[in-house]
């Protein structure tokens, strides 16, 4: 296992008086192992002790030769997964589990383990995963510089007529042509009026002249992920308020950005574009947060919001991506992801954000 994302998480863990804790999140048991199994229904778990006796169990379906740096407990589908399991945790002491565990196996293990309490360990482990360290950041600028070689492509897919759903279509075959490994969730593209739906999912709608065109894409690449948002206009700009939008949440974003650095709370940050939209008169379209934070999945614990009580801090990693939407009519959103530095914050995407009109 990795010693000190290890040490990082049972620290976290003794601060809270948890003894042990058992993990069945894939993406928290590659963090620490550096092993990525997606069990289906079968039990996959990282059992984590104080003392030292950590057991990783998986089912004999998986191949597995490389040493983890964990005691393996191998089981067939035969087997009683959670008997095994049971057998290791200590009775007549709290037990941390994941927010990720099936109740499948969480009731049965209530009921034979013995443990004197059951906690919500997240908590322990996505804080350490919020914090990046440095081959953590290699691999986020590595994914993020294929995601901006990527849109230069995604724009020349623009032709009158095209369909939301054919340029979808044709991204991944871009993404993995520039070593990504597959997409990190599924492309949003938006025309006109569907660019206004937020998370609008491709469909047969054609690209007409005018149109504003919302991408909203990302990939991954040695299990780490990209996300990235640009808007652009399709030959015109059909008004001066839809020019008057999109310089709006460009300024919103790149404010927010500025005012990144250790220390400041993530609520501010959210406050600051917020403020900057609503006094443009856009308050009420601007629906969602300003940002979430990102890794070995696209969204993870920790986010950029006005409810966030969280400060930045060196290693964090999240999006700043303020948005206008106007229903029926248009819809505008670009979004970075950002490095928190020691003196204030790395822009991982360098894909230009000047409003560009497509011919």
């Amino acid at each position: 296992m990795n010693s000190s994302r290890l040490k990082k998480v049972l620290e976290s863990m003794e601060k809270r008086h948890l003894q042990q804790a058992v993990f069945c999140d894939p993406a928290s048991i590659f963090y620490l192992t550096g092993r990525w199994i997606e069990p289906g229904e079968r039990l996959y778990a990282l059992y984590l002790n104080q003392k030292g006796n950590h057991k990783i169990f998986i089912n004999q379906l998986f191949t597995v030769p490389e040493d983890l740096g964990v005691e393996k407990v191998r089981f067939f589908d035969t087997d009683d997964s959670i008997a095994l399991l049971s057998q290791c945790i200590q009775s007549g002491t709290p037990l941390g589990v994941d927010k990720n565990m099936p109740a499948r196996f969480l009731l049965p293990l209530m009921s034979m383990c013995g443990a004197s309490a059951f906690e919500n360990v997240s908590y322990c482990i996505d804080e350490a995963r919020a914090c990046k360290d440095e081959q953590e950041i290699e691999w986020m600028k590595a994914v993020s510089r294929i995601n901006d070689r990527a849109m230069a492509e995604f724009k020349k897919l623009l032709k009158e007529g095209i369909t939301e759903k054919q340029v979808a279509g044709q991204m991944l075959e871009i993404y993995r042509s520039f070593g990504a490994d597959d997409f990190s969730f599924a492309p949003l593209v938006g025309f006109g009026a569907n660019a206004a739906m937020g998370h609008h999912e491709p469909d047969d709608t054609p690209l007409r002249t005018g149109d504003c065109v919302l991408f909203d894409v990302g990939c991954k690449k040695d299990f780490y992920c990209a996300d990235m948002t640009r808007t652009f206009f399709f030959r015109e700009i059909r008004n001066e308020e839809h020019r008057r939008i999109y310089q709006t949440v460009r300024a919103a974003n790149e404010t927010a950005e500025a005012a990144i650095k250790p220390g400041v709370p993530l609520k501010s940050i959210d406050q600051i574009a917020r403020d900057l939209i609503t006094e443009a008169g856009y308050g009420p379209n601007f629906t969602h947060r300003l940002g979430h934070f990102i890794g070995l999945e696209v969204h993870e614990p920790g986010d950029v919001s006005t409810q966030s009580d969280l400060l930045a801090t060196p290693g964090n990693i999240f999006s700043i991506e303020p948005g206008i939407y106007v229903e029926g009519e248009v819809g505008v959103r670009i979004e970075d992801l950002v490095l928190v530095t020691e003196n204030g914050c790395e822009i991982l995407n360098s894909f230009s954000k000047e409003l560009e009109i497509i011919e």
